[in-house]
């Protein structure tokens, strides 16, 4: 398992009983967790937010403090800092899963040894991914289905401090914004993708993750570079451990190009315990393992 221990305006306070007690810089939130399945140890602390699931599916804030946008950061090396605008938006969500800052180390460790460094961020949220790319000095393309989160991973752009030049924003289907690039010849030395389990696109086309994926990632291995390429495959909501994502990239990518394939948990360590709570895991391909050094 890997985890971050320097992302000092998050930590994970205590977690049991099915949720999760988080301090995302000035706020304490309350939040659902079904993989804590212990009892808490500390469930005292004077949280700002709960969010309570519903019976009838999704759920709601009980706020027992005046909470409107709020901005926390991290610090990815001197002068690099990544800032992200945080707000309690629906199915628990804030806009940022803090858990990403082993892969945003990662990924800027990666694109800035990479000339003229061109990357594609796929269903690429609030776009974590993308200030960590775009700081290492790569050329980023984000694409999202939606055009509110796009809006929202502008705002972190911005307050990242990254060259409005830098970043090209496609409000698109990613399978369809791939068909497109393929047929441009368009070919990017990093992918970057975070697949949900389910979800439909800006005309309500279907994903499905266990029909989708493996043919979705064949798809990109014709925009990807064989020389200084590298893809990185995240899962999150659907459970998929560390050794599928392995074996994924190993018979799509590494059969083709060789090259190298890691795969990793990824966890949060959680204060009151010192124990690491699993957040999803990550598998990485590269063309050379001598950029994963």
């Amino acid at each position: 398992m890997q985890y971050v221990n320097d992302f000092y305006d998050y930590e994970v306070l205590d977690c049991g009983d099915g949720e999760k007690i988080e301090r995302f810089g000035k706020y304490i939130l309350k939040r659902p967790d079904p993989q804590a399945i212990w009892r808490f140890k500390n469930n005292k602390y004077d949280v700002d937010a709960i969010y309570h699931r519903s019976n009838r599916g999704g759920g709601y804030w009980e706020f027992k403090k005046n909470i409107n946008q709020w901005k926390i950061s991290y610090s990815l090396d001197i002068d690099k800092e990544m800032v992200f605008n945080l707000k309690t938006f629906s199915f628990k969500h804030t806009g940022i899963f803090p858990e990403q800052a082993v892969n945003w180390k990662k990924i800027y460790n990666i694109a800035r040894k990479i000339k003229d460094c061109k990357v594609l961020n796929l269903f690429a949220y609030t776009g974590g991914a993308t200030i960590a790319a775009s700081l290492a000095g790569a050329n980023v393309t984000h694409v999202d289905s939606s055009k509110g989160i796009i809006s929202w991973a502008h705002e972190n752009v911005n307050d990242s401090r990254i060259p409005i030049d830098r970043v090209r924003w496609i409000v698109d289907d990613c399978k369809k914004f791939v068909l497109r690039e393929i047929k441009r010849k368009n070919v990017y030395n990093g992918i970057i993708l975070d697949p949900p389990s389910y979800g439909r696109g800006v005309n309500s086309e279907v994903w499905k993750i266990e029909y989708d994926l493996y043919d979705f990632l064949v798809l990109l291995t014709n925009i990807i570079s064989r020389e200084n390429g590298f893809v990185i495959l995240n899962s999150y909501t659907t459970g998929l451990q560390s050794s599928v994502l392995n074996y994924l990239l190993s018979d799509v990518f590494k059969a083709k190009f060789g090259g190298s394939v890691i795969s990793y948990e990824l966890g949060l360590k959680v204060k009151s315990t010192g124990l690491y709570l699993p957040e999803g895991a990550t598998g990485i391909w590269c063309s050379d393992f001598n950029m994963l050094k």
